[in-house]
């Protein structure tokens, strides 16, 4: 096997595979960030889950949000519900797994809130009785996900944004999602500071 081939490979097909998605996911990208940063003007918050790499994405994305992206500015209020070992194990033992970002969206969520919904299959548990809770707390729901949107595509509703990754490699989808959520940290600090970095 040439490993280096493979490698090249990989690269190549990532960097198809965002140039593919570009025209579709631009205009999507640029609308959820816009209701992201309206929803921070108007002192609300953004909650953001997911599983597995997802998570990890759901972390990152609170992190630049509570941190700093590429410009210097306050902390923005963001919170990943995937970090708290405490609460996610309690749900679980007590109820199911699935309500372990649903039950934190009901009580932290609140109108004009936003919930950032990652999901690669489009068809995660936990995710969608989130977004069901979301859309309880009359919540906007940005979601990204992949392949063919799965049950998540069918939960939006006309306020909510799904940005799918359309490809069937979860890891050439979840090299997309973290371009994307690079492009909404990105335009809320755009919009938010009227200028470029």
């Amino acid at each position: 096997m040439d490993t280096t081939q493979r490698i090249k490979d990989n690269f190549l097909e990532s960097i198809r595979i965002k140039t593919d998605s570009l025209d579709t996911l631009a205009p999507i990208i640029a609308n959820a960030a816009d209701a992201m940063a309206n929803s921070l003007l108007n002192n609300h918050k953004i909650m953001a889950c997911g599983n597995g790499g997802s998570a990890a994405d759901a972390q990152h994305f609170s992190a630049e949000m509570l941190n700093r992206f590429e410009m210097e500015r306050p902390g923005l209020p963001a919170i990943s519900l995937t970090t708290d070992t405490s609460t996610l194990t309690s749900i679980a033992n007590d109820y199911q797994y699935a309500e372990i970002y649903s039950k934190q969206v009901r009580a932290l969520g609140q109108e004009g809130d936003i919930l950032l919904a990652i999901s690669t299959s489009g068809n995660s548990h936990n995710v969608i009785h989130a977004i069901d809770a979301a859309h309880d707390r009359n919540m906007i729901t940005v979601a990204l996900t992949g392949r063919d949107g799965g049950k998540i595509r069918d939960m939006m509703s006309d306020r909510d944004f799904e940005i799918c990754v359309s490809t069937q490699s979860t890891a050439r989808i979840q090299e997309v999602h973290i371009m994307i959520i690079h492009s909404l940290c990105d335009l809320i600090d755009l919009k938010l500071l009227g200028q470029d970095g």
